[in-house]
């Protein structure tokens, strides 16, 4: 196996062991940040239902137009952990559990869930 094939296998094996970890009970649903290499991703997901309850992601028009650059730097990050956190709360979500996907808690990750909890979700 090349270097690349293996991080990505590495990569998956971390994302299947945290999600059986990460299960969302009734109280708390599970937020979920995706992050590729041009865009990030963010969902709230109800397992119990298997439902996405909301969801924002840097590709959409009316985020493009209020962040400046790429659609993928921190900025962009930041930006995404406050569309989230007001569109949760629409829903009547405060609490989540944050699924990273098997990434560090470092960077854009770090930052999206720094905006996030400031905007009012409880990690």
């Amino acid at each position: 196996m090349d270097r690349l094939s293996l991080k990505r296998h590495r990569l998956e094996r971390r994302m299947r062991r945290v999600k059986f970890a990460l299960r969302s009970d009734g109280e708390r649903k599970r937020l979920l940040l995706k992050k590729t290499n041009r865009y990030l991703m963010a969902q709230i997901v109800d397992d119990a239902t298997g439902k996405t309850l909301c969801q924002a992601s840097t590709f959409e028009k009316s985020f493009a137009a209020e962040v400046k650059g790429s659609a993928k730097n921190r900025e962009a990050a930041r930006k995404l952990g406050e569309v989230i956190a007001a569109r949760a709360k629409e829903k009547g979500i405060t609490k989540v559990l944050f699924d990273r996907r098997g990434r560090l808690y470092h960077g854009k990750v770090a930052d999206f869930a720094d905006k996030a909890r400031e905007a009012g979700l409880e990690f």
